[in-house]
C-alpha cells in the first residue's frame, strides 16, 4: 500500500462489462470493449487483458529505468522494450485467473547488469507489487 497517494485516476465502464465501453473521467482514454473470439465474443474491441498488458509493460519499463538510475546500475537504453503477454483462463477453485509473461530487451547492456535491473524492477513496479503472490509472472531477458 502506498504511504501517500501522489496521483489517482478514475474510469467508468458501461454496458455489459466485457462488452461495453470504458473511459477515463478526463476523456484522455476511451475504449470499446469486446469479449475475445477465443472466449466466444466478437473480438471487435479491446479487452481488460489487453489493457492490463499495455499498462504492465509500460509501468515495468518505467520501473526498470527508475531502478537503473537510483541504484547506479547504468542507463536503460531508449530502444529497450518490455513485451507483456497476459493470459486468462479458468481456475481450479472456480472463477478465472490471469498469468503474465514479460520479455525484456535491453540492447547494449551487458547481461549481468540487465538481469539486475530486470530483477530489481519488480521491487519498484506497482503492478508487480499489486499482483505479487496472486498472479504467476515469468520474466525473461531476451
Amino acid at each position: 500500500m502506498p504511504t501517500k497517494v501522489v496521483y489517482s485516476t478514475e474510469a467508468t465502464a458501461t454496458g455489459g462489462g466485457r462488452d461495453g465501453k470504458s473511459a477515463t473521467k478526463d476523456g484522455a482514454l476511451a475504449v470499446t470493449l469486446a469479449v475475445p473470439k477465443e472466449m466466444g465474443g466478437t473480438g471487435a474491441g479491446n479487452n481488460p487483458e489487453q489493457l492490463f498488458a499495455v499498462g504492465y509493460a509500460a509501468c515495468y519499463l518505467g520501473a526498470m529505468r527508475f531502478v537503473a538510475g537510483a541504484e547506479k546500475l547504468g542507463t536503460v537504453p531508449a530502444d529497450a522494450t518490455v513485451t507483456s503477454t497476459v493470459g486468462i483462463g479458468p481456475r481450479a477453485e472456480g472463477g478465472f485467473g490471469i498469468q503474465v509473461a514479460l520479455a525484456v530487451s535491453m540492447p547494449g547492456v551487458d547481461r549481468e547488469t540487465a538481469q539486475k535491473i530486470v530483477d530489481r524492477g519488480h521491487f519498484i513496479c506497482p503492478y508487480s507489487n499489486a499482483i505479487k503472490g496472486n498472479v504467476e509472472v515469468t520474466t525473461t531477458l531476451v
